[in-house]
């Protein structure tokens, strides 16, 4: 029988019949190839920061997953391809055991492209038979890792991006990714407020869906009654902060991100530059003039933040945000199978809030921690987010960059508040 639904259908689902999660297997390795497929191997072995991974890197460890934890554990007579890569390409997992310093990922120089593409070979011809023909003793045990593991590449994939674009934002030529596909040319609808009434909500995950282990237990919350602005702050009322002295004002600054802001030099949001009295900014298609009626994007939390504080406002919780997005369609301007639009896009004036999904991740007030009752799995795949529940902040929604089909209103990305270098961006709220 031949499977043709795409993962951006199926894996919602958490599929365990056989054929449906081959076909989402072959339709997310196969689009990690089609991203990488314009970089060439020197584009692929630099790393532009600590924080960042070369794109061979990525596709390394994205395999690495599929082979620890599936065909290691569960395929009878696997032979792994190199003994070495379970150090090299293991990122965080402590469990597995040793690893190469994540800093210094850059260095690696070998093993060169054409074997992580050999190493990938290997692990996907395993993996399909394995889906074929795993015992039905292993097969409840062995499928929801394998859906697992498609999501994580899921994530990596709109990393390979952010560190592409990060990359090449440190050459001067300002080289691009791919051709540029422009942005619908319509301005950003005004801004108006959306209520919202108070009162004992639920909220995180729930079904037999996908989710990760970070967006559950499904708990109660109290909510005062809100709003939520109806779209993402602009590049245009950027503009406006700006030229207000925003970044010269510490009034408007928590205390940790004024000081960000002086040891930095921060002067706008991340890849802006004022060039001749006009502003740009840098895309995955190079460096573009700034479009302002886009969602302003590549701002940290400490810049939200301030932003809020400047407009009178603040921003939301998550538990805001979530239960104004829990009845939305997930649809929006995301990673679809072919070209990308590769920077945030004006939204359209439909009545309810705009972009809550895609263009750019929205920042909440939300420290990243447990849920009421969570507990991180056994083993290894127990380390995927419980760790690292402290000192970070949530966003919701996804961004331009996120895989199509990857985010639901239940979906909780979270970073240092100082990083810019995801496509964070701003939606403010405020009491009723």
């Amino acid at each position: 029988m031949t499977v043709t639904v795409p993962a951006s259908n199926a894996l919602s689902t958490c599929p365990r019949d056989r054929d449906a999660l081959l076909a989402c297997f072959r339709d997310v390795r196969g689009q990690t190839d089609r991203l990488t497929a314009p970089l060439s191997d020197e584009d692929q072995v630099v790393q532009s920061m600590p924080d960042a991974s070369p794109a061979k890197w990525h596709r390394a460890h994205v395999t690495w997953f599929f082979e620890t934890f599936v065909l290691g554990t569960h395929a009878a007579g696997y032979e792994v391809f190199h003994e070495h890569y379970t150090y090299l390409f293991n990122s965080y997992y402590n469990a597995v055991g040793d690893r190469h310093p994540r800093p210094q990922r850059g260095m690696l120089t070998r093993p060169p492209a054409a074997d992580v593409s050999a190493y990938r070979a290997h692990v996907d011809a395993a993996m399909e038979r394995f889906i074929a023909t795993a015992p039905a003793s292993v097969w409840p045990e062995a499928a929801p890792l394998i859906v697992l593991g498609l999501h994580h590449e899921q994530q990596h994939q709109e990393l390979i991006l952010m560190d592409i674009l990060h990359l090449f934002a440190q050459n001067s030529i300002d080289p691009a990714y791919q051709t540029y596909r422009a942005a619908p040319a319509r301005r950003a609808p005004p801004l108006d407020w959306i209520d919202y009434a108070g009162g004992v909500r639920e909220i995180g995950h729930a079904g037999d869906t996908f989710a990760f282990d970070n967006e559950g237990p499904r708990h109660e919350v109290l909510l005062r009654p809100y709003r939520l602005a109806s779209r993402p702050v602009t590049n245009a009322e950027w503009l406006d902060f700006i030229a207000d002295d925003g970044y010269r004002r510490p009034e408007f600054w928590l205390s940790d991100g004024w000081a960000t802001v002086e040891a930095e030099g921060w002067q706008a949001p991340l890849y802006w530059s004022l060039q001749d009295g006009s502003w740009t900014a840098m895309s995955l298609s190079g460096r573009q003039t700034l479009n302002l009626q886009a969602p302003v994007c590549h701002v940290s939390y400490y810049e939200a933040d301030a932003y809020a504080r400047w407009a009178g406002r603040r921003l939301p919780t998550e538990a805001e945000w979530e239960c104004a997005a829990a009845d939305l369609p997930v649809a929006g301007n995301f990673a679809g199978a072919g070209l990308l639009r590769t920077a945030p896009a004006a939204g359209r004036d439909d009545g309810v809030p705009e972009q809550m999904f895609g263009d750019v991740w929205e920042w909440t007030q939300s420290a990243y921690a447990a849920y009421p009752g969570f507990r991180a799995a056994p083993g290894a795949v127990g380390e995927y987010n419980g760790k690292f529940m402290a000192n970070q902040m949530v966003l919701r929604g996804g961004a331009c960059v996120t895989p199509e089909g990857h985010a639901r209103a239940t979906y909780r990305n979270f970073f240092y508040p100082h990083m810019r270098w995801q496509f964070g961006g701003v939606r403010l709220a405020d009491e009723t």
